[in-house]
C-alpha cells in the first residue's frame, strides 16, 4: 500500500453504483413516515457526500436536483478525475468535487459554512479510527442545527461468523505478487478448499458456505472495497449512536421504509420480546440481534423536531408518490425479512392502478378513492411496504420540475452516449423523483435510438447491434454466447420491443429523456456512421 491510502484500496476501482437512500426525496419521506419535521423541501440547500468513490451518486442527484448545492470528496484522484469528468459533460454547475483526506477537508476552499445533508455510504466500517474522527469532527463543525446525516456500516451481530473467513481472505491476497483481482480469485478458491476439507470453523457455522459461494460471483473490485482495506469494522448500533453523540446527532430513522413497520420482520413473540425494551439505543441493539443484522442504512438528525399529529398528516398528504417499475395488475408479493408476503389486491392495486396516469400526491390518491375505506393507518402502511418493496418512490413537488427536466436531460445523454463504448454507468436521473432508474445498456442504447428520431422498436435493436458489433460484443441466450449477426439481432429485437412496451411509458413518466442530436447537416445518420 502506498502511504496516501491510509490504508485502504486503491488497486481496483471502486464501482460505479447509485444508492436511492442518498436521495433528498427518499430521506425526506423516512422522516414524515416517523411523523418528523425535515426541512428538504426548501428552496436553497447544500449537500455533502464524504467518500463519494467514482461520484455516480453525487452527479446523478444533482442533476436531479439543481436546487441543491452538492459537494462531495474522495482521496482517490482516479475517482476524482472521472467524476469530474461526467460531471463537465453533463453541464452540473451546481456539483463540486474535491480530491481530499477527511483530515484535509473540513478545511477545504470553497465549502459551504455548513450543510443541510451529509451522507456517507460505505464508508465508515472500512476507515481507521483517526479517520472516523475526522469525519466526526467534520459533522460538528459543518452540519447544519436541523440537518441530517445519512450513515450506512457493517453491523454486528452479522458478520460475527465471517470475521475469521474475512481475515484469511485478506492474508491469502495480501501473499500473492499478481494482479490484485487474481490475487482475490485464488484467495476465494482457498476458501472454497477449507469448505470443501469440512473446516470445523466452517462446519459449525453453516451460514458460511452460503457467504463462500456468494462472493465467488462478485466482481473483484467490490470484493477488494468491501473486504480488504487494512480498517474493516463491523459495528454495534450502540457504538455507532455514541459516535454520532459527539456531533449532537440522535436517531431518528432507517432509511429502509420495511423496517418501519415492525410486524414486517418479526414474529409475535419477538415482536414482544422488541417492545419490552424502552431505550430506544438498546432497541435497535435488540433489533439487529434478532435479525443477525450485517448492514444497516441509518438516518440521524442534529435537533430533532416532531410533527404535531395534524402536521404529521398534512406532510403525508403533500408528498408526492410515482411508480418505480411497470405494474400490469395480477398478484403482489414483496420479499420480506422472513420470505416472500403476499400483498392483499384489494388495498395494492387501486393505489398502483391511480398512479398509472403519473406521479400524484397521497391527498389526490385519496380523493381518488385510491384507498378505499382503510383507516389512516393501515393507508400510511400500505404506502409505506410499496415504497420499500420498491413499487413506488417518492417524489419532488411538481414545482421546479422544468428546470430538473433540463439538468436530467443533459446528464442522461451524456450517461447513454457513453453506453455506445461501456456498460458501467446504469442509472439515469429522474426530475420527477429527485433520484435514479436503473437502466441497463441496452435500454441506454435504446433511449438513444429514440432520441435520435428512430420510431419503432426493431430499428432501435439495429441502431444498437451496429453500435456493439465491431466492438466483438456477443450477447447470451439459453446458456450459450450468441455468434451471428442474426441471432445477435433478433434477442435485441425481441429486448427492444419489450422495453417499448413495458419500460419506455415508465422512462416518459419519469421524465427519463434525452437531449436531441444537434442538427450537422454535413454529418451522416447515425445508423450509416456506424455501420
Amino acid at each position: 500500500m502506498n502511504d496516501w491510502t491510509s490504508g485502504y484500496v486503491a488497486d481496483l476501482d471502486y464501482t460505479h453504483d447509485f444508492f436511492r437512500e442518498l436521495a433528498p426525496s427518499h430521506l425526506a419521506f423516512c422522516a414524515v413516515s416517523q411523523g418528523k419535521k425535515h426541512g428538504l423541501n426548501r428552496s436553497k440547500l447544500t449537500y455533502c457526500e464524504l467518500g463519494c468513490g467514482q461520484g455516480v451518486s453525487a452527479n446523478l442527484l444533482a442533476a436531479a436536483n439543481p436546487h441543491i448545492e452538492f459537494h462531495a470528496m474522495d482521496f482517490n484522484p482516479a475517482h476524482m478525475v472521472g467524476a469530474r469528468a461526467l460531471a463537465e459533460e453533463a453541464q452540473l454547475d451546481n456539483m463540486h468535487f474535491h480530491e481530499q483526506s477527511f483530515e484535509d477537508f473540513a478545511n477545504a476552499p470553497g465549502l459551504p459554512e455548513t450543510f443541510d445533508v451529509i451522507a456517507l455510504h460505505g464508508v465508515y466500517s472500512w476507515v481507521s479510527k483517526e479517520n472516523q474522527q475526522h469525519i466526526l469532527d467534520f459533522l460538528s463543525k459543518r452540519l447544519k442545527s436541523g440537518g441530517m446525516v445519512y450513515i450506512s456500516y457493517n453491523t454486528q451481530p452479522g458478520w460475527a461468523a465471517a470475521v475469521p473467513l474475512r481475515r484469511i481472505l485478506v492474508d491469502r491476497t495480501a501473499q500473492g505478487s499478481g494482479p490484485l483481482a487474481e490475487r482475490i480469485s485464488d484467495a476465494i478458491q482457498h476458501l472454497e478448499q477449507l469448505d470443501q476439507a469440512g473446516a470445523g470453523y466452517i462446519s459449525s457455522n453453516p451460514s458460511l458456505s452460503a457467504w463462500i459461494e456468494k462472493i465467488k460471483n462478485m466482481s473483484p473490485n467490490y470484493l477488494a472495497h468491501e473486504y480488504l482495506n487494512r480498517d474493516w469494522t463491523p459495528f454495534h448500533f450502540a457504538d455507532v449512536a455514541s459516535d454520532m453523540s459527539q456531533a449532537k446527532l440522535s436517531f431518528m430513522a432507517s432509511t429502509d421504509p420495511m423496517d418501519h413497520l415492525d410486524d414486517v420482520s418479526f414474529s409475535a413473540e419477538q415482536l414482544a420480546l422488541l417492545n419490552a425494551e424502552t431505550d430506544p439505543v438498546r432497541r435497535q441493539g435488540l433489533r439487529d440481534l434478532l435479525l443477525n443484522e450485517q448492514f444497516r442504512t441509518d438516518l440521524f438528525i442534529r435537533g430533532e423536531l416532531p410533527h404535531t399529529a395534524r402536521g404529521a398528516i398534512g406532510a403525508w398528504f403533500e408528498t408526492t408518490l410515482a411508480l418505480s417499475r411497470r405494474y400490469g395488475g395480477g398478484r403482489l408479493t414483496f420479499k420480506g425479512r422472513q420470505g416472500d408476503l403476499p400483498l392483499q389486491p384489494e388495498q395494492y392495486a387501486p393505489v398502483l392502478t391511480a398512479l398509472q396516469d403519473g406521479p400524484q400526491t397521497v391527498r389526490n390518491l385519496l380523493d381518488q378513492g385510491a384507498f378505499g375505506q382503510n383507516t389512516w393507518e393501515a393507508i400510511t402502511r400500505i404506502l409505506t411496504v410499496l415504497i420499500g418493496a420498491g413499487h413506488i418512490t417518492p417524489c419532488l413537488p411538481q414545482e421546479g420540475l422544468e428546470e430538473r427536466a433540463a439538468h436530467c436531460r443533459a446528464f442522461n445523454t451524456a450517461v447513454c452516449k457513453r453506453a455506445e463504448d461501456s456498460e458501467t454507468l446504469r442509472f439515469l436521473a429522474s426530475p420527477v423523483t429527485g433520484g435514479g432508474i436503473e437502466m441497463d445498456r441496452f435500454e441506454q442504447l435504446f433511449l438513444l435510438a429514440h432520441s435520435e428520431g428512430l420510431e419503432t422498436p426493431n430499428e432501435w435493436a439495429e441502431l444498437a447491434w451496429q453500435i456493439l458489433a465491431p466492438q466483438g460484443y456477443r450477447l447470451h441466450a439459453d446458456g450459450r454466447i450468441l455468434e451471428t449477426p442474426e441471432e445477435n439481432l433478433a434477442v435485441l429485437r425481441v429486448r427492444a420491443n419489450t422495453f417499448a412496451a413495458q419500460r419506455l411509458p415508465l422512462c416518459e413518466s419519469l421524465g427519463l429523456t434525452l437531449e436531441p442530436p444537434m442538427p450537422n447537416p454535413e454529418a451522416q445518420p447515425h445508423s450509416q456512421a456506424v455501420a
